[in-house]
């Protein structure tokens, strides 16, 4: 004999796999991308050129056939007398940590990048053709859990890509920082007044840490420099800049402008 279905029970086991199901969903966090900034220190043009034909020939390339289809090159404008002629920073963006992790195994066995790359992969000691390679590694912020390509038709040699990095006293003033950008609306302001960015990110590997480092992008100088007034003349800025918890959160910050290189993704 067939039992009868009790309704209100059935409804009640429904509504409870609904719960656990919707809890489990909002519970969930947008996936944050992993960042790669490789800095190249070179001492001249020999070595700029020597690295310029290996990432343009080579590893972007071998990049976009591992699934990697946006990598960045930049380098500092001819104003910052400092990095200019000295730095080439590219930008490698990554879905997972796993996609980071297996890079290396992948162009390991990429035959056209090992052979495109040849004279620089196999360059003599006494001959090398960058002075030291740095490497950052960084989660995105919660708040641009993607990065972003900007859409710009004038000359490469005319856009300005600014990155920058902010060191923190400590772990903790670090983290108020971060959350100064998500929930504290610095972001929200930059996005407001068209700052075009490509990332905003926290370092979890690197030499100045704690730190965070995020790129705005702009058409050129002057429209660089009109954003950056507006930014500082808005009186949301003044408003969070102004609040003790986020008084003394950046001990120190790095400024670089850059131009994006001819062969740069973007």
């Amino acid at each position: 004999m067939k039992k009868k279905i009790d309704l209100r029970s059935l409804c009640r086991i429904s509504f409870l796999l609904m719960f656990v199901f919707l809890s489990f969903s909002c519970t969930q966090p947008s996936r944050q991308m992993y960042y790669e900034i490789r800095v190249y220190s070179i001492s001249g043009s020999e070595q700029e050129s020597a690295v310029d034909a290996f990432l343009k020939d080579a590893y972007i390339p071998a990049l976009h056939r591992a699934g990697i289809t946006e990598v960045g090159v930049f380098k500092p404008v001819e104003a910052d007398t400092l990095d200019f002629g000295r730095l080439v920073y590219v930008f490698v963006p990554f879905r997972t940590i796993a996609q980071f992790t297996s890079l290396p195994d992948i162009l390991a066995k990429d035959e056209l990048y090992k052979d495109a790359g040849k004279a620089f992969i196999d360059a003599p000691y006494d001959n090398p053709p960058y002075g030291r390679l740095q490497c950052i590694l960084l989660k995105a912020f919660e708040y641009m859990p993607e990065f972003a390509v900007p859409n710009y038709t004038n000359p490469a040699s005319e856009r300005i890509y600014e990155l920058r990095s902010y060191e923190s006293a400590t772990e903790a003033k670090a983290a108020k920082k971060i959350e100064m950008f998500n929930q504290g609306g610095e972001m929200a302001l930059f996005t407001k007044l068209q700052f075009n960015a490509v990332f905003y990110a926290q370092a979890i590997a690197g030499n100045e840490m704690p730190n965070l480092m995020y790129m705005t992008t702009f058409q050129d100088m002057k429209s660089h420099d009109e954003h950056w007034n507006a930014f500082r003349d808005a009186p949301e800025w003044k408003q969070i800049s102004g609040m003790d918890e986020y008084k003394n959160t950046v001990s120190k910050a790095h400024v670089h402008l850059c131009h994006p290189a001819d062969y740069s993704d973007f």
